[in-house]
Protein backbone atom coordinates (compact mmCIF):
# COMPACT_ATOMS: atom_id res chain seq x y z
CA UNK A 1 0.00 0.00 0.00
CA UNK A 2 2.84 2.40 0.81
CA UNK A 3 4.52 1.52 -2.49
CA UNK A 4 1.29 2.18 -4.38
CA UNK A 5 0.75 5.58 -2.75
CA UNK A 6 4.38 6.55 -3.25
CA UNK A 7 4.12 5.76 -6.98
CA UNK A 8 1.00 7.95 -7.08
CA UNK A 9 2.88 10.87 -5.55
CA UNK A 10 1.72 10.36 -1.93
CA UNK A 11 -1.70 11.97 -2.44
CA UNK A 12 -2.49 11.91 1.30
CA UNK A 13 0.60 13.90 2.27
CA UNK A 14 -0.22 17.07 4.19
CA UNK A 15 -3.98 16.48 4.48
CA UNK A 16 -5.33 16.15 8.04
CA UNK A 17 -6.88 12.71 8.50
CA UNK A 18 -9.35 11.40 11.08
CA UNK A 19 -8.94 7.61 11.26
CA UNK A 20 -11.81 5.46 12.58
CA UNK A 21 -11.82 1.78 13.56
CA UNK A 22 -14.20 -0.37 15.62
CA UNK A 23 -16.48 -3.39 15.42
CA UNK A 24 -19.60 -1.34 14.88
CA UNK A 25 -20.37 2.33 14.50
CA UNK A 26 -17.48 3.23 12.18
CA UNK A 27 -19.60 4.40 9.28
CA UNK A 28 -22.05 6.37 11.42
CA UNK A 29 -19.26 8.01 13.41
CA UNK A 30 -17.49 8.94 10.17
CA UNK A 31 -20.70 10.52 8.86
CA UNK A 32 -21.19 12.47 12.11
CA UNK A 33 -17.58 13.71 12.17
CA UNK A 34 -17.80 14.79 8.53
CA UNK A 35 -21.16 16.52 8.98
CA UNK A 36 -19.92 18.59 11.92
CA UNK A 37 -16.69 19.55 10.15
CA UNK A 38 -18.60 20.54 7.02
CA UNK A 39 -21.02 22.59 9.12
CA UNK A 40 -17.96 24.37 10.52
CA UNK A 41 -16.98 25.39 6.98
CA UNK A 42 -14.48 22.69 6.07
CA UNK A 43 -14.48 20.62 2.87
CA UNK A 44 -14.42 16.99 4.00
CA UNK A 45 -13.80 13.75 2.12
CA UNK A 46 -15.06 10.47 3.57
CA UNK A 47 -13.84 7.04 2.49
CA UNK A 48 -16.17 4.32 3.78
CA UNK A 49 -17.04 0.71 3.07
CA UNK A 50 -18.83 -1.29 1.99
CA UNK A 51 -21.24 0.51 -0.30
CA UNK A 52 -24.92 -0.33 -0.50
CA UNK A 53 -25.88 0.18 -4.14
CA UNK A 54 -23.04 1.92 -6.01
CA UNK A 55 -19.26 1.92 -5.66
CA UNK A 56 -19.33 5.71 -5.87
CA UNK A 57 -20.83 5.83 -2.36
CA UNK A 58 -17.42 4.96 -0.91
CA UNK A 59 -15.94 8.29 -2.01
CA UNK A 60 -17.97 11.19 -0.63
CA UNK A 61 -17.10 14.87 -0.61
CA UNK A 62 -19.25 17.02 1.65
CA UNK A 63 -21.84 14.26 1.73
CA UNK A 64 -22.00 13.74 -2.05
CA UNK A 65 -20.69 10.59 -3.78
CA UNK A 66 -18.13 10.95 -6.53
CA UNK A 67 -19.57 11.28 -10.05
CA UNK A 68 -19.25 8.12 -12.16
CA UNK A 69 -17.20 9.89 -14.84
CA UNK A 70 -14.78 11.22 -12.25
CA UNK A 71 -14.31 7.74 -10.80
CA UNK A 72 -13.61 6.33 -14.26
CA UNK A 73 -11.00 9.05 -14.84
CA UNK A 74 -9.30 8.18 -11.54
CA UNK A 75 -9.21 4.49 -12.48
CA UNK A 76 -7.61 5.40 -15.81
CA UNK A 77 -4.88 7.29 -13.93
CA UNK A 78 -4.41 4.43 -11.48
CA UNK A 79 -4.29 1.62 -14.04
CA UNK A 80 -0.72 2.10 -15.44
CA UNK A 81 0.73 2.33 -11.91
CA UNK A 82 -0.96 -0.93 -10.95
CA UNK A 83 0.21 -2.60 -14.16
CA UNK A 84 3.82 -1.67 -13.33
CA UNK A 85 3.41 -3.08 -9.81
CA UNK A 86 1.92 -6.29 -11.20
CA UNK A 87 4.86 -6.68 -13.57
CA UNK A 88 7.32 -6.06 -10.74
CA UNK A 89 5.52 -8.66 -8.60
CA UNK A 90 6.30 -11.35 -11.19
CA UNK A 91 2.98 -13.09 -10.66
CA UNK A 92 3.21 -13.09 -6.83
CA UNK A 93 -0.33 -12.13 -5.73
CA UNK A 94 0.90 -11.07 -2.28
CA UNK A 95 2.78 -8.21 -3.97
CA UNK A 96 -0.16 -7.07 -6.09
CA UNK A 97 -2.66 -4.47 -4.81
CA UNK A 98 -6.00 -5.82 -3.59
CA UNK A 99 -9.41 -4.38 -4.43
CA UNK A 100 -9.61 -2.58 -1.09
CA UNK A 101 -6.11 -1.18 -1.45
CA UNK A 102 -7.06 0.15 -4.87
CA UNK A 103 -10.24 1.80 -3.60
CA UNK A 104 -8.30 3.36 -0.71
CA UNK A 105 -5.83 4.81 -3.21
CA UNK A 106 -8.66 6.09 -5.42
CA UNK A 107 -10.22 7.84 -2.42
CA UNK A 108 -6.97 9.59 -1.49
CA UNK A 109 -6.38 10.60 -5.11
CA UNK A 110 -9.89 12.05 -5.35
CA UNK A 111 -9.66 14.02 -2.12
CA UNK A 112 -6.20 15.35 -3.01
CA UNK A 113 -7.50 16.47 -6.41
CA UNK A 114 -10.35 18.34 -4.70
CA UNK A 115 -7.98 19.91 -2.15
CA UNK A 116 -10.13 18.95 0.83
CA UNK A 117 -9.47 20.38 4.26
CA UNK A 118 -9.82 17.01 5.98
CA UNK A 119 -10.23 13.32 5.20
CA UNK A 120 -12.22 10.85 7.32
CA UNK A 121 -10.90 7.33 6.73
CA UNK A 122 -13.01 4.38 7.87
CA UNK A 123 -11.08 1.16 8.45
CA UNK A 124 -12.30 -1.70 6.28
CA UNK A 125 -11.41 -4.69 8.48
CA UNK A 126 -9.51 -4.79 11.76
CA UNK A 127 -6.97 -1.99 11.73
CA UNK A 128 -3.39 -3.19 12.09
CA UNK A 129 -3.17 -4.62 8.57
CA UNK A 130 -5.88 -2.51 6.95
CA UNK A 131 -4.90 -0.55 3.86
CA UNK A 132 -6.02 2.71 5.48
CA UNK A 133 -3.43 2.22 8.24
CA UNK A 134 -0.67 3.80 6.15
CA UNK A 135 -2.11 7.20 7.09
CA UNK A 136 -0.69 9.62 9.65
CA UNK A 137 -3.83 10.97 11.31
CA UNK A 138 -4.37 14.01 13.53
CA UNK A 139 -6.75 11.96 15.70
CA UNK A 140 -7.78 8.29 15.84
CA UNK A 141 -11.10 6.84 17.01
CA UNK A 142 -12.00 3.31 18.11
CA UNK A 143 -15.77 3.13 18.43
CA UNK A 144 -16.41 -0.29 19.97
CA UNK A 145 -15.04 -3.80 20.35
CA UNK A 146 -17.26 -6.88 20.04
CA UNK A 147 -17.09 -10.30 18.41
CA UNK A 148 -17.16 -10.11 14.62
CA UNK A 149 -14.85 -11.33 11.85
CA UNK A 150 -13.46 -13.74 14.45
CA UNK A 151 -11.80 -15.92 11.82
CA UNK A 152 -9.62 -13.01 10.70
CA UNK A 153 -9.27 -10.99 13.93
CA UNK A 154 -9.47 -13.47 16.82
CA UNK A 155 -12.08 -15.14 18.99
CA UNK A 156 -11.88 -12.86 22.06
CA UNK A 157 -12.44 -9.14 22.47
CA UNK A 158 -8.85 -8.81 23.69
CA UNK A 159 -7.48 -10.31 20.45
CA UNK A 160 -9.81 -8.16 18.35
CA UNK A 161 -8.78 -5.07 20.33
CA UNK A 162 -5.13 -5.80 19.55
CA UNK A 163 -5.94 -5.77 15.82
CA UNK A 164 -8.09 -2.64 15.93
CA UNK A 165 -5.61 -0.92 18.23
CA UNK A 166 -3.11 -1.22 15.40
CA UNK A 167 -4.33 2.18 14.19
CA UNK A 168 -2.92 3.86 17.33
CA UNK A 169 0.05 6.03 16.27
CA UNK A 170 2.86 7.55 18.34
CA UNK A 171 1.71 10.82 19.87
CA UNK A 172 -1.64 10.84 18.03
CA UNK A 173 -4.63 11.38 20.37
CA UNK A 174 -7.06 8.46 20.65
CA UNK A 175 -10.82 8.75 21.21
CA UNK A 176 -12.00 5.50 22.79
CA UNK A 177 -15.58 4.31 23.08
CA UNK A 178 -16.95 2.08 25.81
CA UNK A 179 -15.52 -1.46 25.69
CA UNK A 180 -15.33 -4.43 28.03
CA UNK A 181 -12.51 -4.62 30.56
CA UNK A 182 -10.32 -6.99 28.52
CA UNK A 183 -10.45 -4.91 25.34
CA UNK A 184 -10.00 -1.68 27.28
CA UNK A 185 -6.87 -2.96 29.02
CA UNK A 186 -5.32 -3.95 25.68
CA UNK A 187 -6.10 -0.60 24.04
CA UNK A 188 -4.92 1.53 26.97
CA UNK A 189 -1.67 -0.44 27.13
CA UNK A 190 -1.11 0.11 23.40
CA UNK A 191 -1.84 3.82 23.78
CA UNK A 192 0.64 4.11 26.67
CA UNK A 193 3.27 2.31 24.61
CA UNK A 194 2.81 4.83 21.78
CA UNK A 195 2.55 7.89 24.00
CA UNK A 196 -0.95 8.58 22.70
CA UNK A 197 -3.26 10.80 24.75
CA UNK A 198 -6.54 8.96 25.41
CA UNK A 199 -9.98 10.57 25.66
CA UNK A 200 -12.15 7.79 26.97
CA UNK A 201 -15.89 7.26 27.44
CA UNK A 202 -17.35 7.59 30.03
CA UNK A 203 -14.33 8.83 32.02
CA UNK A 204 -13.67 12.00 30.01
CA UNK A 205 -17.02 12.53 28.30
CA UNK A 206 -20.52 11.12 28.59
CA UNK A 207 -23.97 11.49 27.11
CA UNK A 208 -27.67 11.00 27.75
CA UNK A 209 -30.19 10.13 25.05
CA UNK A 210 -33.92 10.66 24.73
CA UNK A 211 -35.30 8.56 21.86
CA UNK A 212 -38.11 9.72 19.60
CA UNK A 213 -41.40 7.82 19.75
CA UNK A 214 -43.82 6.51 17.12
CA UNK A 215 -41.39 7.07 14.27
CA UNK A 216 -43.67 4.84 12.19
CA UNK A 217 -46.27 7.64 12.29
CA UNK A 218 -44.05 10.63 11.55
CA UNK A 219 -40.44 11.65 11.08
CA UNK A 220 -38.76 12.39 14.40
CA UNK A 221 -35.28 12.78 15.84
CA UNK A 222 -33.79 11.92 19.19
CA UNK A 223 -32.27 14.36 21.66
CA UNK A 224 -28.68 14.18 22.89
CA UNK A 225 -27.08 15.71 25.97
CA UNK A 226 -23.28 15.66 25.87
CA UNK A 227 -20.91 16.52 28.68
CA UNK A 228 -17.12 16.85 28.48
CA UNK A 229 -15.02 16.62 31.63
CA UNK A 230 -11.83 17.66 29.84
CA UNK A 231 -10.15 20.51 31.71
CA UNK A 232 -8.87 22.09 28.48
CA UNK A 233 -12.08 21.57 26.47
CA UNK A 234 -15.16 21.59 28.74
CA UNK A 235 -18.52 21.45 27.00
CA UNK A 236 -22.16 21.04 27.99
CA UNK A 237 -24.30 20.45 24.91
CA UNK A 238 -27.95 19.94 25.81
CA UNK A 239 -31.01 18.94 23.79
CA UNK A 240 -29.07 18.53 20.54
CA UNK A 241 -31.14 17.04 17.72
CA UNK A 242 -29.78 13.67 16.51
CA UNK A 243 -31.22 12.54 13.18
CA UNK A 244 -29.67 9.07 13.21
CA UNK A 245 -31.99 6.74 15.11
CA UNK A 246 -31.04 4.64 18.12
CA UNK A 247 -29.28 4.84 21.46
CA UNK A 248 -26.17 3.35 19.83
CA UNK A 249 -26.06 6.38 17.52
CA UNK A 250 -25.97 8.63 20.57
CA UNK A 251 -22.86 6.74 21.66
CA UNK A 252 -21.35 7.28 18.20
CA UNK A 253 -22.29 10.97 18.34
CA UNK A 254 -20.52 11.35 21.69
CA UNK A 255 -17.31 9.99 20.13
CA UNK A 256 -17.65 12.34 17.18
CA UNK A 257 -18.16 15.27 19.57
CA UNK A 258 -15.08 14.25 21.56
CA UNK A 259 -13.15 14.26 18.28
CA UNK A 260 -14.41 17.80 17.60
CA UNK A 261 -13.11 18.91 21.01
CA UNK A 262 -9.71 17.36 20.31
CA UNK A 263 -9.57 19.12 16.94
CA UNK A 264 -10.51 22.41 18.63
CA UNK A 265 -7.62 21.84 21.03
CA UNK A 266 -5.38 21.50 17.97
CA UNK A 267 -6.59 24.85 16.63
CA UNK A 268 -9.52 23.95 14.40
CA UNK A 269 -12.43 26.42 14.38
CA UNK A 270 -15.51 24.35 15.22
CA UNK A 271 -18.31 26.21 16.95
CA UNK A 272 -20.92 24.64 19.18
CA UNK A 273 -23.56 25.70 16.64
CA UNK A 274 -21.67 23.78 13.92
CA UNK A 275 -21.73 20.71 16.14
CA UNK A 276 -25.50 21.03 16.60
CA UNK A 277 -26.12 21.53 12.88
CA UNK A 278 -23.94 18.56 11.97
CA UNK A 279 -25.65 16.23 14.46
CA UNK A 280 -29.06 17.19 13.09
CA UNK A 281 -27.97 16.82 9.46
CA UNK A 282 -25.93 13.59 9.50
CA UNK A 283 -27.64 10.68 7.75
CA UNK A 284 -26.45 7.34 6.44
CA UNK A 285 -28.39 4.91 4.22
CA UNK A 286 -29.08 1.51 5.75
CA UNK A 287 -28.73 2.55 9.39
CA UNK A 288 -32.23 2.04 10.80
CA UNK A 289 -33.34 3.87 7.67
CA UNK A 290 -37.07 4.50 7.34
CA UNK A 291 -37.77 3.89 3.65
CA UNK A 292 -41.50 4.60 3.84
CA UNK A 293 -44.56 4.64 6.10
CA UNK A 294 -47.97 2.92 5.93
CA UNK A 295 -46.61 0.35 6.20
CA UNK A 296 -43.38 1.42 7.83
CA UNK A 297 -40.38 -0.08 6.03
CA UNK A 298 -37.12 -0.04 7.99
CA UNK A 299 -33.81 -1.11 6.46
CA UNK A 300 -30.73 -1.80 8.59
CA UNK A 301 -27.35 -3.32 7.77
CA UNK A 302 -26.96 -5.10 11.14
CA UNK A 303 -24.70 -8.10 10.59
CA UNK A 304 -23.49 -9.14 14.05
CA UNK A 305 -25.02 -9.70 17.47
CA UNK A 306 -24.10 -6.28 18.86
CA UNK A 307 -25.72 -4.43 15.96
CA UNK A 308 -28.79 -6.72 16.07
CA UNK A 309 -29.15 -5.87 19.77
CA UNK A 310 -28.97 -2.16 18.93
CA UNK A 311 -31.61 -2.53 16.21
CA UNK A 312 -33.93 -4.48 18.52
CA UNK A 313 -33.56 -1.84 21.23
CA UNK A 314 -34.37 0.99 18.80
CA UNK A 315 -37.43 -0.83 17.42
CA UNK A 316 -38.70 -1.21 20.98
CA UNK A 317 -38.04 2.42 21.93
CA UNK A 318 -39.02 4.36 18.84
CA UNK A 319 -41.55 2.34 16.79
CA UNK A 320 -45.13 1.62 17.82
CA UNK A 321 -46.36 -0.78 15.10
CA UNK A 322 -48.68 -3.42 16.54
CA UNK A 323 -47.31 -6.15 14.28
CA UNK A 324 -43.86 -6.45 12.75
CA UNK A 325 -42.54 -8.54 9.86
CA UNK A 326 -38.83 -9.43 9.71
CA UNK A 327 -37.14 -10.08 6.35
CA UNK A 328 -33.80 -11.67 7.23
CA UNK A 329 -30.72 -12.96 5.42
CA UNK A 330 -27.20 -13.38 6.75
CA UNK A 331 -23.68 -14.48 5.90
CA UNK A 332 -22.35 -17.92 6.82
CA UNK A 333 -19.43 -16.53 8.84
CA UNK A 334 -21.65 -14.63 11.31
CA UNK A 335 -23.23 -15.66 14.62
CA UNK A 336 -26.63 -16.04 13.01
CA UNK A 337 -28.33 -17.83 15.96
CA UNK A 338 -27.15 -14.99 18.21
CA UNK A 339 -28.61 -12.39 15.86
CA UNK A 340 -31.92 -14.25 15.73
CA UNK A 341 -32.03 -14.43 19.54
CA UNK A 342 -31.75 -10.64 19.60
CA UNK A 343 -34.30 -9.98 16.86
CA UNK A 344 -37.09 -12.56 16.98
CA UNK A 345 -38.68 -11.39 20.25
CA UNK A 346 -39.44 -8.08 18.48
CA UNK A 347 -41.28 -9.65 15.53
CA UNK A 348 -44.59 -11.46 15.07
CA UNK A 349 -43.74 -12.81 11.60
CA UNK A 350 -40.45 -13.82 9.99
CA UNK A 351 -39.41 -14.36 6.38
CA UNK A 352 -35.94 -15.78 5.73
CA UNK A 353 -34.24 -15.42 2.38
CA UNK A 354 -30.85 -15.65 0.67
CA UNK A 355 -29.13 -12.75 -1.05
CA UNK A 356 -27.96 -13.47 -4.60
CA UNK A 357 -25.00 -11.20 -5.32
CA UNK A 358 -22.47 -12.81 -2.97
CA UNK A 359 -21.62 -16.49 -2.34
CA UNK A 360 -21.35 -16.08 1.46
CA UNK A 361 -25.12 -16.27 2.07
CA UNK A 362 -26.49 -18.72 4.63
CA UNK A 363 -28.91 -21.15 2.86
CA UNK A 364 -32.57 -20.53 3.61
CA UNK A 365 -33.15 -24.05 4.93
CA UNK A 366 -30.49 -23.48 7.61
CA UNK A 367 -32.02 -20.11 8.52
CA UNK A 368 -35.39 -21.80 8.74
CA UNK A 369 -34.07 -24.40 11.20
CA UNK A 370 -32.46 -21.77 13.42
CA UNK A 371 -35.64 -19.68 13.40
CA UNK A 372 -37.82 -22.67 14.32
CA UNK A 373 -35.49 -23.54 17.20
CA UNK A 374 -35.52 -19.97 18.51
CA UNK A 375 -39.31 -19.65 18.23
CA UNK A 376 -39.66 -22.94 20.08
CA UNK A 377 -37.37 -21.60 22.81
CA UNK A 378 -39.60 -18.54 23.04
CA UNK A 379 -42.66 -20.76 23.30
CA UNK A 380 -44.16 -19.43 20.08
CA UNK A 381 -45.74 -21.30 17.15
CA UNK A 382 -43.86 -21.50 13.87
CA UNK A 383 -46.70 -22.12 11.45
CA UNK A 384 -46.77 -21.03 7.81
CA UNK A 385 -48.48 -17.76 8.77
CA UNK A 386 -45.65 -16.93 11.19
CA UNK A 387 -42.45 -18.25 9.56
CA UNK A 388 -41.76 -18.53 5.83
CA UNK A 389 -38.77 -19.07 3.54
CA UNK A 390 -38.19 -17.51 0.12
CA UNK A 391 -35.09 -18.38 -1.89
CA UNK A 392 -35.18 -15.07 -3.74
CA UNK A 393 -35.13 -11.70 -1.94
CA UNK A 394 -37.70 -10.25 -4.33
CA UNK A 395 -40.13 -13.00 -3.38
CA UNK A 396 -39.46 -12.36 0.30
CA UNK A 397 -40.24 -8.68 -0.20
CA UNK A 398 -43.48 -9.46 -2.02
CA UNK A 399 -44.60 -11.83 0.74
CA UNK A 400 -43.76 -9.20 3.35
CA UNK A 401 -45.92 -6.71 1.46
CA UNK A 402 -48.76 -9.26 1.31
CA UNK A 403 -48.49 -9.75 5.07
CA UNK A 404 -48.08 -6.08 5.96
CA UNK A 405 -51.21 -4.00 6.35
CA UNK A 406 -50.89 -0.23 6.63
CA UNK A 407 -50.29 -0.25 10.38
CA UNK A 408 -47.60 -2.91 10.29
CA UNK A 409 -43.83 -2.63 10.06
CA UNK A 410 -41.44 -4.45 7.72
CA UNK A 411 -37.78 -4.61 8.75
CA UNK A 412 -35.10 -5.80 6.31
CA UNK A 413 -31.83 -6.72 8.01
CA UNK A 414 -29.08 -9.29 8.66
CA UNK A 415 -26.42 -8.21 6.18
CA UNK A 416 -25.17 -5.36 4.01
CA UNK A 417 -25.88 -7.64 1.06
CA UNK A 418 -29.61 -8.15 1.71
CA UNK A 419 -29.98 -4.45 2.46
CA UNK A 420 -28.29 -3.61 -0.85
CA UNK A 421 -30.44 -5.99 -2.89
CA UNK A 422 -33.78 -4.98 -1.38
CA UNK A 423 -33.29 -1.24 -0.81
CA UNK A 424 -34.07 -0.17 -4.40
CA UNK A 425 -36.99 -2.59 -4.62
CA UNK A 426 -38.44 -1.40 -1.32
CA UNK A 427 -37.99 2.25 -2.31
CA UNK A 428 -39.77 1.70 -5.64
CA UNK A 429 -42.69 -0.35 -4.40
CA UNK A 430 -43.39 0.99 -0.91
CA UNK A 431 -45.64 3.70 -2.28
CA UNK A 432 -47.70 1.14 -4.18
CA UNK A 433 -48.10 -0.91 -0.99
CA UNK A 434 -49.31 2.18 0.87
CA UNK A 435 -51.84 2.88 -1.86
Amino acid sequence: MRTLLHRLGDPDAGIPIIHIAGTKGKGSTAALVAAMLHSAGYDVGVFSSPHLERLEERFCLNGQPIAADDLVALVDRLRPVVQLMDEAAGGDPSQQPTFFELTTALALMHFADRKVDAIVLEVGLGGRLDSTNVCQPVVSLITSISLDHTRQLGDTTAKIAAEKGGIIKPGVPLILGATDDQARAVLLDMARHHGARVLEAPRDFDYAYRPPHEVDAHAAAGELDFSSRLADQPLELNRACLRLLGRHQAANASLALAAMLELRRQGWFISTDAMRIGLAAAALPGRIEVISRRPTVVLDVSHNVASADALAECLGESFAAAERVLVFAASRDKDVPGMLRALLPRFERVIVTQYQENPRATPVDQLLRWCRAELMRLGRPAGADVLAACSLPADAWQLACDWAESRRLICITGSFFIAAELRPLAARSAGAVSA
